[in-house]
């Protein structure tokens, strides 16, 4: 698998990431040790996590991997994220520089490690000012928390507007990371975000990069009742697409897939992972055999003119 530069910076990591959402609620401890493994035997290396997910069971469970030794800590870039939380199911947002600190430090207990390797904010919060916000990463780095730190979640302006302050004067850590929403079905970031991402120099790393499953083209006769769909906490993921533009770009998807002997998450998954200033899509897999399938596409380019294609046919 390829190895890339996250933005800016001197830190490499695989072309493919590793999403754990699931971990602890839906997927087990046996199909997350496959999955983890296969990761990284295909030569991925970046593993992503966060606090809230399972309101910490994600990076309990990880923790546990890494301890049996299922993976050696060497062998991944750990990346966790802090500012939200789930209790009771109801879902909480605190990005003071208090509750994200003593967030890191429940991360780091969970997860068995004395530092991360890529520490990001969740989601931007209206509450608290962002410069407070964005001192939390400042001591995460200079106590040796983490090694890099990021954002996730955060438009255009904010992208651009935290990147420049922690840029304005020396000694402040530099942003190394934005984590967004992207795919054939959700390309809004390339208005303002990509562009302020790449004018700040930082990665970009795609979150559902097949839009919950929906580009796979499993939806397209209904919902399969095994599929993430048809779980509640998910299907409205899936509803979201359920309109004519979507589905012109599913089809447009499938008759590439086609013409390529492709599947469609393999054609959807390369198109995301070749755009200008993405670093990685995250992979977010039920099972160890849909990662499989996921990490076939670590050898496969699209040719130039499908992509164009498929740039024409998606474009917003």
């Amino acid at each position: 698998m390829q190895s890339r530069l996250l933005g800016a910076t001197g830190l490499r990591v695989s072309s493919l990431a590793l999403g754990t959402m699931t971990w602890g609620s839906v997927t087990d401890e046996h199909e997350a040790r496959e999955q983890l493994t296969g990761f990284t035997q295909a030569g991925g290396t970046l593993v992503d996590t966060a606090a809230a997910y399972g309101d910490g069971a994600s990076e309990s469970l990880l923790g546990s991997l890494l301890a049996d030794g299922s993976v050696a800590r060497d062998e991944i870039v750990l990346a966790t994220k802090g500012g939200i939380t789930w209790r009771g199911g109801n879902r909480g947002v605190d990005t003071s520089r208090g509750a994200l600190l003593s967030g890191l430090d429940a991360s780091l207990k969970r997860l068995g490690v004395d530092h991360v390797d890529l520490w990001q904010v969740h989601v931007w919060s209206p509450d608290v000012p962002f410069e407070e916000t964005l001192s939390a990463l400042d001591l995460a780095l200079s106590s040796g928390r983490a090694s890099y730190v990021g954002v996730s979640n955060y438009n255009g302006w904010q992208t651009a507007q935290a990147a420049t302050w922690q840029r304005a004067v020396p000694g402040r850590a530099t942003l190394a990371s934005t984590q967004v929403e992207y795919s054939l079905l959700a390309r809004d970031i390339e208005y303002e975000t990509l562009p302020a991402a790449e004018a700040m120099g930082m990665g970009v790393l795609a979150w559902s990069p097949l839009a919950g499953g929906v580009l796979t083209g499993k939806y397209r006769t209904g919902t399969p009742s095994q599929s993430r769909g048809a779980d509640p906490a998910f299907a409205s993921r899936v509803e979201i697409y359920e309109e004519d533009r979507s589905r012109g770009i599913i089809t447009a998807v499938a008759k590439a897939a086609e013409g390529l002997e492709w599947t469609p998450l393999q054609v959807s998954l390369a198109w995301v992972r070749d755009r200008p200033g993405v670093t990685a899509p995250i992979l977010g897999a039920r099972t160890a055999a849909q990662l499989k399938e996921a990490l076939s596409v670590a050898d496969l380019t699209l040719p130039p003119e499908i992509a164009l294609a498929l740039d024409d046919v998606s474009a917003v």
